[in-house]
């Protein structure tokens, strides 16, 4: 989570730009405000749980009750659904396998999009059958970082689509082009498992960089 809001603060000024050009711009900000108002909930918190939900719980209660836009909610549902699923003390395959589909469904039932409408469920979606497929015995490590490169691919799917659930429908043919903001951040958390994430264009304009497996 650390590494999560670290990297959104190195890529909001990035994040805006794509959101600037299909929805209310706003997108970076409320990202970073709500993982910024998360890393000091998690400062707040002190000992930790023994469970790997514990974390977890914090930012999801933080994005639910204070963060803006349509970014708030959603990453809530999905860190909640994850919180769920981290009973024991670490988040292993089964775990985050059965939390990134928990969370797949919370959001779809939500906000009613699937695969092909231009929305962070893009990214999500080929991460948890990357998660689906991994087997256990390889660790958390190597599955978060196969769901990360799946989730990247569906972002850069998205820039050649045409937006059919949310802002981006609103401008049409304009938003071709341009991957979703929301896939973005969903790319970035699963990233950040494994490392701060700088720059964006590696990731959204072509093959993810590869991390050692």
């Amino acid at each position: 989570m650390r590494r999560f809001a670290a990297s959104v603060r190195a890529t909001e000024a990035q994040l805006t730009a794509l959101d600037q050009r299909v929805g209310d711009g706003d997108f970076g900000t409320n990202l970073r405000s709500g993982l910024d108002a998360s890393v000091r909930a998690l400062d707040q918190a002190g000992t930790v749980s023994p469970a790997a939900g514990g974390p977890l719980r914090t930012v999801a209660n933080v994005f639910l009750d204070g963060v803006g836009g349509t970014s708030g909610p959603l990453f809530g549902l999905l860190l909640t659904e994850l919180a769920l699923a981290a009973i024991g003390p670490v988040l292993d395959v089964a775990a985050l396998r059965a939390g990134l589909a928990g969370g797949l469904a919370a959001v779809q039932r939500v906000g009613e999009a699937r695969p092909g409408d231009k929305t962070l469920v893009d990214a999500l979606y080929p991460a948890c059958e990357a998660l689906r497929v991994c087997p256990e015995q390889v660790g958390s490590r190597v599955a978060l970082a196969h769901a990360s490169r799946a989730a990247w691919e569906g972002v850069r799917s998205t820039a050649r689509l045409r937006a059919r659930r949310g802002r981006a429908s609103y401008v049409g043919e304009r938003g071709r082009g341009v991957p979703d903001p929301g896939a973005v951040g969903v790319g970035l958390l699963l990233s950040s498992a494994d490392g701060v994430v700088t720059v964006l264009p590696p990731f959204v304009t072509g093959p993810a960089p590869r991390r050692p497996d």
